[in-house]
């Protein structure tokens, strides 16, 4: 454990969920985990114990509320089957919540809420990004990914034309979106739980990492779903993409995370990836800590020479990078360089080569 993590409180131990498996990690919810097919190997997924009121408004069903889950493949279905004959205790899925459209959030949602016949709970947002992605030919790649990857300095021929032949790559994980959904807003509530439980789930909105990322907060149990917006091991991905150019989506997420601070400090945080953990407003100061310190490096680097996106990759990330983290690294750096330049911190213009690059204003 590094000096950051001793500064958490991993409260549930390191011990974490099978495949198919589900553990209780408060009253009435429980942690699922399933694998990703990529460097970031798992997704941690909840089932909230749960009760809806029936069609005719008297009966109440019990049941259970699925947040998050997983890619669509033959591997997180059938760990998804070995979940429902395990871990519902006999119980049906009531309703399908997604905090935002990334696939291993969002590509089951589809054969879930088939399978169990009940709705997708999600903001409007990210549902209509997904659903425009899933539908394209390019989703998150392709031609002007490629294009837009160049223009930042990558001069990997290969690698920019790998980017630009991935044209189906958020498709493969999300074939399909449900076909209706029901809105999720910022300060809106989802009433969840079961007898006594039941309580409201606070929604707290989440930019810069998503289009319009949402986070869940139960003040009675001192529960805080936050997705990936405050994750406890890793810095979370704050991209600029193709679609959206001049995009700042650094400044987008780091007022964001402020924003966390009025959620309680001794809740216990479920992030969508590493394990649970106590001390919110401690991992909020190490992230905002981190990211000025990468604003610092990229600074340095700028003002040695001008210095493109690509250029900056090294000083960002001091790891080797496969193509699917380098396009991840691009985004990253470009949202540091931008969040930079739209301060008025650094000036950016455009090479004779094409590229754009940034230097001290």
């Amino acid at each position: 454990m590094n000096a950051l993590e001793s500064q958490l409180d991993y409260c549930l131990g390191t011990t974490t969920p099978g495949l198919g498996e589900a553990f209780e990690v408060a009253p009435g919810i429980k942690w699922v985990r399933m694998q990703l097919p990529f460097a970031l190997n798992h997704v941690n997924l909840w089932l909230l114990r749960d009760e809806l009121p029936g069609e005719d408004g008297a009966a109440v069903h019990p049941g259970w509320t699925i947040v998050d889950c997983g890619v669509d493949n033959a591997v997180t279905r059938a760990a998804w089957e070995e979940v429902f004959a395990s871990a519902l205790d006999g119980l049906p899925v009531l309703r399908v919540v997604v905090t935002h459209m990334h696939p291993d959030h969002i590509g089951l949602a589809h054969w879930l809420c088939a399978r169990w016949k009940v709705r997708l709970w999600i903001s409007a947002t990210d549902y209509n990004v997904a659903r425009v992605a899933s539908a394209a030919s390019a989703g998150f790649g392709g031609p002007l990914s490629a294009a837009f990857m160049a223009e930042h300095g990558m001069v990997d021929r290969d690698a920019v034309s790998q980017v630009g032949a991935r044209v189906n790559y958020y498709r493969s994980l999300v074939p399909a979106l449900p076909e209706t959904f029901r809105r999720l807003v910022d300060g809106g509530k989802v009433t969840i739980g079961s007898g006594p439980a039941r309580a409201d789930w606070a929604c707290h909105v989440g930019y810069g990492h998503a289009p319009e990322h949402m986070a869940f907060h139960n003040d009675a149990a001192r529960v805080l779903i936050s997705g990936d917006m405050v994750l406890p091991r890793i810095s979370t991905n704050v991209s600029v993409v193709d679609v959206e150019p001049e995009a700042d989506p650094l400044t987008l997420y780091l007022d964001s995370i402020e924003r966390m601070r009025s959620i309680d400090a001794g809740a216990l945080v479920l992030p969508s990836h590493g394990l649970p953990f106590k001390g919110l407003h401690t991992r909020i100061d190490q992230l905002q800590a981190h990211h000025a310190e990468r604003f610092a490096e990229v600074l340095t680097a700028c003002a040695e020479a001008p210095r493109s996106a690509f250029d900056l990759v090294p000083v960002l990330f001091k790891r080797p990078l496969d193509l699917h983290q380098m396009t991840f690294a691009m985004g990253e750096s470009i949202a540091h360089c931008h969040a930079l330049w739209l301060r008025g911190v650094l000036v950016r213009a455009v090479g004779t080569d094409g590229v754009i690059r940034f230097e001290p204003a």
